[in-house]
């Protein structure tokens, strides 16, 4: 079977499998698979700042190094007018991103300057990484707070 038979043959069953995903937004989806990145590198950051998992460093730096790259996604086009939740179902956006979308691309720069800063010294040891990792959770938390409905 060549490639582009399997490819084939793997499109199709993933559309019959999850029609749904035919009928998203490309913009909330593309934003929500990029929130998916964070949580999982946080998780493994997480893991080993709790004591859930041993601290390794290689995979302390991966992570870093993924959420760094992660942050620097160019935004302008998953946050488009009328994809907050009182619009579409499907997403937890608040429409307050819209309203104060200066201070919501401000937050989004306090990220990326601590994943950066996280990515400097996370495999330089635990403690080097729990000091970056806290500002890094934090600026997520802070947006949080604020542009995001809780799960419901």
């Amino acid at each position: 079977m060549t490639f582009t038979r399997i490819l084939g043959t793997f499109a199709l069953g993933a559309a019959l499998a999850f029609p749904a995903l035919a009928d998203e937004n490309p913009a909330v989806a593309a934003r929500q698979g990029q929130f998916q990145l964070f949580v999982h590198n946080f998780g493994a950051l997480g893991g080993m700042v709790q004591g859930r998992m041993e601290y390794d460093a290689a995979l302390a730096q991966t992570a870093a190094d993924n959420l760094f790259h992660v942050t620097r996604h160019d935004q302008s086009r998953l946050w488009p007018d009328g994809t907050d939740s009182m619009s579409i179902d499907g997403t937890r956006a608040k429409p307050e991103i819209w309203d104060n979308l200066d201070d919501f691309v401000t937050k989004f720069v306090a990220l990326q300057q601590a994943a950066e800063n996280l990515q400097a010294v996370a495999g330089d040891g635990l403690d080097a990484m729990r000091a970056a990792f806290g500002p890094t959770a934090g600026a997520c938390q802070a947006c949080h707070q604020v542009y995001r409905e809780e799960a419901g």
